[in-house]
């Protein structure tokens, strides 16, 4: 209230169209109310009311276009287009908050973050957002259901989701995430499953080996990369990295042959012929084996499911490759190499022990903290294909008492992000995972596929397939659906979709994605397509 801030002058004080437009000049930019609306709700700015108008103090806004967050805004505005919807970025946001509870159980590439689930379809997140599309006890739909982003974002607001996924992997992650869990039965199998690994371990000589690289690494690397020296030098261009980087990873690996000679490792297995010969060391594999054979006697099938995703999450980040390169897999590596993201030489892994006993932990507090959140309400993933599955009948076969709610309520809109033209092979970011647990890929039905490219044919044939997904879908939506699809639509093919699935686009929110994984860190947005029937 005015009254709390004596420091804050009357005419300093701007309402909220005032504000728009002092802005819109101040910046030489065009300026909404909404911006403004949206610098008050997250923070940015202070309301204060007077006479029961929302106002905005002049000061305040200036240090906000003045700040890293404002100027961020303005410079990707300026490269984007100004209908970029701010609000959307969730600037705001820490990691933590936009990979809260469960939501990290695994990764995958191309999810979206649960907040932008949670803009759209809870109907109390905004008090600056016209239209409410969906309300607690509605069933919603993600044919392309992922990670299963949107239904663990349903169960937290009180709504059914059903969620359709090609990939058996995916089906798996999204479904771990909202099932209620045994989690005592799962704490005693991690428990059986680390204590053997130890005890597997204490029979080998990889952990001596380890210890003594470790020790080697860390005498080399205060010695040639002191912290933060080398990092200044490197800034002002006083050392050449590339070249010292090489020169340095060379020196070192005398030593590092002499330690793998000495304990007798075999680093690299023999053959190459599948994803989990090629990408892990002998030792790692070793573990690998011997974990996955202590998880085939779990007797529960739900605590094997779990036990299965944190193995999963566990060899992913164990593949033998550099940590510049986890994401995006390059070249196996089997010695010491010079790493630019930690500037200093890194080793391969060895053993899976330490991130197995980490994800083991993450896992069971990210269960837990969604137990208190979650709703008594139904989601579920079935793997299929969403351009022609019955929906219905699957259920009926998984989940029999979601099957009736279903046929009763039908479902009532769509939130989903549908597989980009020619950018992810979503089968083969988990290759690991199949092999490792003999799910069936079904690489041929992915809509987009990366092998396909991104030429005209595949454009046609991604449009068609999208088209057919939404055909699809009609079947089980209320007659007043409302469907959100989330894409970078740089073939501007939505409207082709739209038009092919007997709907039509009645609006658009084009938001700046911030938080890429990628390296190319560059302005870049997506767009949220409101789609209704014709």
């Amino acid at each position: 209230m005015l009254k709390e801030s004596k420091t804050v002058e009357s005419q300093d004080l701007l309402t909220i169209l005032e504000a728009s437009k002092w802005a819109t000049d101040h910046l030489k930019k065009n300026v909404t109310p909404s911006n403004i609306s949206y610098l008050i709700q997250y923070g940015r700015v202070k309301k204060y009311s007077n006479d029961g108008a929302a106002k905005v103090s002049k000061k305040e806004l200036i240090n906000y276009y003045s700040s890293f967050f404002g100027k961020r805004e303005i410079n990707w505005k300026a490269e984007l287009g100004q209908d970029v919807n701010w609000a959307l970025s969730f600037d705001y946001l820490k990691e933590a908050d936009t990979t809260k509870h469960v939501h990290r159980l695994h990764p995958y590439k191309g999810k979206f973050i649960p907040q932008l689930v949670q803009y759209f379809i809870d109907s109390h997140i905004d008090e600056f957002k016209k239209e409410i599309y969906f309300k607690p006890g509605d069933i919603l739909l993600d044919p392309f259901c992922g990670s299963g982003t949107t239904l663990v974002q349903a169960n937290e607001l009180g709504m059914h989701a059903v969620g359709i996924d090609v990939s058996a992997f995916n089906a798996l992650i999204g479904n771990i995430k909202i099932e209620k869990h045994n989690l005592i039965d799962i704490q005693k199998e991690i428990l059986r499953i680390t204590k053997s690994l130890k005890t597997f371990l204490d029979s080998l000589n990889v952990p001596e080996f380890e210890q003594k690289l470790l020790e080697a690494l860390y005498r080399f690397n205060n010695t040639y990369f002191p912290s933060p020296e080398f990092r200044y030098k490197v800034q002002r261009k006083l050392i050449n990295e590339e070249k010292y980087g090489k020169d340095k990873e060379n020196e070192f690996l005398s030593t590092y042959l002499e330690l793998v000679t000495k304990y007798k490792i075999q680093l690299r297995q023999n053959g190459d012929k599948n994803f989990l010969a090629k990408w892990y060391l002998y030792p790692v594999r070793q573990e690998v084996d011997f974990v996955i054979g202590l998880v085939n006697q779990i007797e529960d099938p739900a605590t094997k499911r779990v036990i299965q995703v944190i193995l999963s999450r566990t060899i992913r980040s164990c593949r033998a490759t550099t940590h510049a390169d986890l994401g995006t897999l390059v070249e196996p590596v089997s010695a010491a190499y010079y790493c630019a993201k930690h500037g200093k030489v890194c080793k391969p892994l060895f053993s899976i022990l330490g991130w197995w006993e980490r994800y083991s932990r993450d896992t069971v507090e990210r269960l837990v903290k969604f137990d208190k959140l979650r709703t008594r309400t139904h989601q579920h993933c079935i793997v299929g294909d969403s351009r022609n599955v019955d929906i219905i009948t699957k259920l009926e076969s998984e989940q029999p008492e979601f099957a009736e709610i279903v046929k009763s309520k039908r479902i009532k809109g769509i939130f989903s992000s549908p597989p980009y033209v020619g950018l992810i092979d979503y089968h083969e970011q988990h290759a690991y995972a199949y092999e490792l647990f003999g799910f069936h890929r079904q690489d041929d039905l992915e809509i987009g596929a990366m092998n396909k490219g991104q030429g005209k044919e595949a454009r046609d044939s991604y449009a068609k397939g999208i088209s057919d997904v939404l055909i699809n879908s009609k079947k089980f939506l209320a007659d007043d659906y409302s469907v959100f699809l989330v894409a970078n639509d740089k073939y501007d093919l939505y409207p082709v979709i739209a038009a092919r699935s007997g709907m039509k686009i009645v609006n658009q929110f084009k938001r700046p994605v911030l938080n890429r994984t990628e390296r190319d860190k560059a302005a870049y947005s997506e767009t949220i397509f409101h789609l209704k029937a014709k």
